[in-house]
């Protein structure tokens, strides 16, 4: 494995960027429109609901590799043409945003009904009372599932080995295939995903345990 990392060094380094980019657009992006639908989903007009829910379904059900293929394979034909790193992200950021909606909400639904009325009561707007009051409450209960779901989203890049994306996995099919050392290529690339997850992991922990506090 050390002669793996030795001679492809440059090639493992490039995918390692690579899957760190698709991670960090992914996660923000993700993040904006999972929590934007999950104040949809608790939003007091019927419609507003019925949307988020309609997205949520959709893209909590279809496979990850199936969303990423039809940005890669069907938008090209009706619309424009998306580079495999592109498609693999946008996959990415729908898949997980669908996922986080649903952390999200949940975590609105388990603050008491009472803290809503009460900041209404005291004159505050919906928007108001769901910014300072209900939000803030919510977030610190749904950290810990979002870490998860954080991790998630790092493993599940390895799509973009589907899609030519440059990432680890992509990088390392090209070098098992062209130097037949198939066990010790992905020997490698499973340690670069645990640089990646395992210090988001265990600072995860921390912080949950630091919440429970």
């Amino acid at each position: 494995m050390i002669n793996i990392l030795v001679n492809h060094w440059s090639e493992f380094l490039s995918g390692f960027w690579n899957t760190i980019l698709c991670s960090l657009i992914a996660l923000f992006f993700s993040l904006i429109l999972g929590v934007g639908f999950a104040l949809l989903e608790v939003a007091p007009n019927k419609f507003a609901r019925v949307i988020a829910h309609i997205y949520i379904e959709i893209f909590r059900n279809i496979p990850l590799l199936v969303i990423t293929m039809i940005f890669y394979l069907v938008v090209p034909q009706i619309w424009f043409k998306v580079s495999g790193f592109a498609a693999g992200t946008i996959g990415l950021t729908l898949y997980t945003s669908a996922f986080i909606a649903e952390t999200v909400r949940s975590g609105i639904n388990s603050v008491g009904d009472g803290q809503m009325e009460g900041a209404r009561s005291n004159g505050m707007t919906y928007t108001q009372a769901m910014r300072y009051v209900i939000l803030p409450q919510a977030l610190k209960i749904v950290i810990p599932p979002l870490g998860n779901q954080f991790i998630n989203l790092i493993k599940n890049s390895s799509v973009l080995a589907f899609v030519a994306g440059f990432d680890l996995m992509y990088q390392a099919d090209v070098i098992a295939f062209s130097s037949f050392e198939t066990i010790n290529t992905y020997m490698a690339v499973g340690l670069f995903y645990l640089v990646l997850t395992l210090p988001l992991s265990y600072y995860m922990r921390h912080l949950e345990k630091k919440l429970a506090a």
